[in-house]
């Protein structure tokens, strides 16, 4: 999409890491329309004056800037091509000001803007060699014989000097600029490597747990498939007869037990596809789907759950990141409570229905987070849970949100427990 009103970035939009192009597409057309407005202001004053040796080398020019300014607008990839011509167009009319204008009338002045042209229209190397051209050029102008230049030589070597001097200052300060560029990509990198470590790391983790969370859901099933085929087994030995009603039913809880844990593997496989589309789906049951994996935990740990859906609410959303943020807030939420032995250790989840979100809210009764680590706690690798956490549940369900859902998760704690608000947009924009 363009935005074809900008004139000094040539209607161009630009990703975050382009700011150094847009600066260079709006430098050049700032000197072309600049220069344009000179050498119109040049043309009217060249009439008056009735000179009019200049006119038609201005005229050149005019004709120039007009084509490079509309190229620029419908050829992005031609901003080398024009920067190139413009530097050779500057360095052209800045040695006729040179050749063919007076000392009295500071025409030569202009010329020490060209190192801050040179920035932006060329590489650090290219600029070296147009300027070495251009004081090779100010330096033969008296000792030419074709034009009859009126700068002594002690005036040229003058401004050759000072050229010199600015072209250096802005050499090195551009330097550091390309030097502090490169410390931040190099930094950016970086970080971008360690993010997708911690990813990668989170996804493990939630490997591990699922898998744990696999043998809580399958234990007690496998059980009643064991204990139904035991009894029947030992009904046999004994030489008891096994009635067809009573065979049904042990059949029947067998089926529905075998059932259950199909369900359960299908659960698992929709949580791990790599679906990255957006589906409309009841807000409701995109947490059950995350209760449903720790019920047995919650269960196990005889921790009362409660859970009123008092909305039919559709979201447009990302199904399987939001339940992998709810998840790891009830994990953390079991996992506190387990480890410090609760009475009554309790967890409620509340909806709230806000005008433009869902506000899905887990509360628990553990024995808070500390005031201290409150401010780190959605940090990578920062945990309370000493060896036992990896400290990126809560800090991946915190990007999740940043990231998918353009939102975040507020906490709030004290000595009576801990409460975590997921702010979900009903739409994604």
């Amino acid at each position: 999409m363009r935005n074809k009103i900008d004139y000094l970035t040539s209607g161009w939009n630009y990703n975050e890491d382009e700011c150094d192009l847009k600066s260079r597409f709006q430098m050049i057309n700032i000197a072309i329309i600049l220069s344009t407005i000179g050498l119109i202001t040049g043309i009217i004053s060249n009439i008056v004056k009735n000179i009019s040796g200049l006119i038609p080398l201005e005229l050149t020019l005019l004709c120039v800037n007009i084509v490079l300014f509309i190229l620029l607008r419908y050829k992005r990839e031609s901003l080398k091509l024009v920067s190139l011509i413009e530097t050779a167009q500057f360095t052209l009319l800045f040695l006729v000001l040179i050749y063919v204008s007076e000392p009295e009338q500071l025409k030569h002045i202009w010329i020490f803007t060209y190192p801050l042209l040179l920035l932006y229209f060329q590489n650090e190397n290219n600029s070296v060699y147009w300027v070495v051209f251009m004081l090779i050029m100010l330096i033969l102008a008296p000792l030419q014989p074709f034009i009859e230049v009126a700068y002594s030589q002690f005036q040229v070597i003058y401004i050759s000097i000072v050229l010199i001097t600015i072209s250096t200052i802005i050499y090195f300060h551009q330097k550091k600029i390309y030097e502090a560029k490169n410390i931040i990509r190099r930094q950016v990198s970086e970080l971008t490597n360690k993010d997708r470590l911690i990813t990668l790391q989170s996804k493990q983790a939630v490997m591990g747990e699922m898998i744990s969370m696999i043998a809580h859901q399958w234990r007690q099933p496998l059980s009643t498939v064991t204990l139904s085929i035991s009894d029947l087994q030992l009904k046999k030995m004994l030489g008891k007869d096994i009635d067809d009603e009573f065979m049904d039913k042990a059949l029947q809880d067998i089926s529905d037990t075998i059932v259950y844990l199909s369900d359960t593997i299908d659960d698992f496989q929709t949580y791990f596809a790599p679906n990255k589309d957006m589906n409309e789906e009841k807000v409701c049951e995109i947490i059950n789907r995350a209760v449903n994996f720790t019920k047995a935990r919650m269960d196990g740990a005889e921790i009362s759950f409660s859970f009123e859906e008092c909305t039919d609410g559709l979201i447009q959303t990302y199904s399987n990141e939001l339940v992998q943020v709810i998840l790891n807030i009830l994990n953390n939420a079991i996992d506190e409570l387990v480890e410090h032995k609760r009475a009554n250790p309790t967890i409620i989840i509340t909806i709230l229905d806000k005008k433009s979100r869902f506000e899905i809210i887990i509360d628990d009764n553990g024995r808070g987070v500390p005031l201290e680590d409150l401010e780190s706690i959605f940090e990578p690798y920062y945990s309370t849970k000493g060896m036992n956490g990896t400290g990126l549940g809560l800090y991946m369900s915190q990007m999740i949100m940043q990231k998918q859902f353009n939102s975040k998760i507020e906490v709030k704690s004290s000595k009576d427990g801990t409460q975590f608000c997921i702010q979900v947009p009903k739409k994604l924009l």
